[in-house]
């Protein structure tokens, strides 16, 4: 998105160079530029970054009788072997709700992990399914597992999760994913009635630098589907495209340590 903007930029700024309208063709060729360089040097990104990130902590405030523990997809990947295993940016997020899990179940109470995600990456095996056995593998039992496999985006796991929950009956319900997408993903939740207290499994900072760097570049394209995507939920409630929201207490009925 940051390098589709700077190409469009030089583009318009082109156009209107031929058509001898210098002064603007110059004021976005010098816009692009400093857009690129505000983004790819720290800057920018780390705006972004931080108006995303702030406020979510590591672990949980407390415990209920009967928790949800729920895990967002963030992709598969086939080896060169032909399996399927999380990609890398699913790791921290595994990780987070395996120790919280552990966590959990040190209180004596009942805990469940629910892992949301289908094949978007077109792996042959869902997010959830993949997922599982990793977890399985870091301690977390099967049976303490609920799996939703067909969700294919954000609003979709959100969606897909309430009967699971509902059917649960969960009174504590805990949000697994990167701290740069809990913003988005409590609001979806939200809109099903799911108050959820979001958890993050990893967290990413700009780095500074005198030349752009693609790091850098990618972690603000990450940040501004972000703001686009809580800017569409907003826009699409608003025009009346969404399904109508769930009032919180058909779903769980939430308690706080």
């Amino acid at each position: 998105m940051i390098l589709t903007l700077f190409l469009v930029l030089l583009l318009v700024a082109a156009i209107l160079g031929w058509r001898r309208r210098r002064r603007a063709a110059s004021t976005l060729v010098v816009f692009a530029v400093a857009w690129l360089f505000f983004a790819g040097c720290g800057p920018l990104t780390a705006f972004l970054l931080g108006n995303l990130q702030s406020g979510f902590a590591p672990d949980v405030a407390g415990w209920g009788q009967k928790n949800a523990i729920i895990l967002l997809g963030a992709g598969t990947v086939r080896t060169g072997a032909g399996g399927v295993e999380p990609s890398l940016y699913a790791d921290g997020r595994i990780l987070r709700t395996a120790e919280l899990y552990r966590a959990c179940k040190a209180t004596g109470a009942d805990c469940k992990v629910e892992v949301s995600g289908g094949d978007a990456m077109r792996t042959g095996l869902a997010e959830a399914d993949t997922y599982a056995i990793t977890l399985g593998r870091l301690g977390v039992p099967r049976g303490d597992m609920m799996l939703e496999a067909r969700s294919m985006n954000t609003f979709q796991n959100a969606q897909n999760s309430q009967p699971l929950l509902k059917a649960y009956g969960a009174d504590k319900v805990v949000l697994v994913s990167s701290a740069i997408h809990l913003k988005r993903a409590v609001l979806y939740f939200a809109h099903f009635g799911i108050r959820a207290e979001p958890v993050r499994g990893d967290y990413v900072a700009a780095r500074y630098d005198w030349l752009p760097g693609t790091e850098n570049l990618f972690f603000a394209d990450f940040a501004l589907h972000e703001y686009v995507g809580v800017w569409r939920y907003h826009v699409y409630n608003a025009l009346g495209w969404n399904v109508p929201r769930v009032p919180e207490e058909n779903v769980t009925t939430q308690t706080h340590s």
